[in-house]
């Protein structure tokens, strides 16, 4: 098997609004609404984030992205309206945590703070 692009997909309770908050949190629209219930972001030939209608499963998606260098993009992200969480250190590397309207995890993790 040979992977080309990789979905990410984070569920949400209601589409509309939650575009809203991934649009300031991915600093664009979202470029496609193949379906009823599906918005999709595309960052590169292989990178993609699906925003999902699922009542049920809203609230328990944890989404991981990988940002250089992380210091701006937390204040971009404050800048834009959103309330990340302090700038945390771990072995290799440091992380920024916050959480959607629905409560799913968003996770920024970066090699660097600066």
């Amino acid at each position: 098997m040979t992977i080309q692009t990789i979905f990410a997909h984070v569920s949400c309770a209601d589409l509309e609004s939650s575009i809203g908050w991934y649009a300031k949190l991915f600093g664009k629209a979202p470029l496609r609404r193949p379906m009823p219930g599906l918005a999709e972001w595309q960052f590169s030939d292989s990178a993609e984030v699906q925003l999902f209608e699922d009542r049920d499963k809203a609230g328990t998606s944890t989404l991981t992205l990988g940002v250089l260098p992380l210091a701006p993009e937390r204040q971009r992200l404050m800048d834009a309206g959103l309330k990340p969480g302090p700038i945390e250190e771990a072995d290799d590397f440091y992380i920024m945590r916050l959480r959607d309207p629905d409560g799913n995890l968003v996770v920024f993790a970066s090699a660097q703070r600066d």
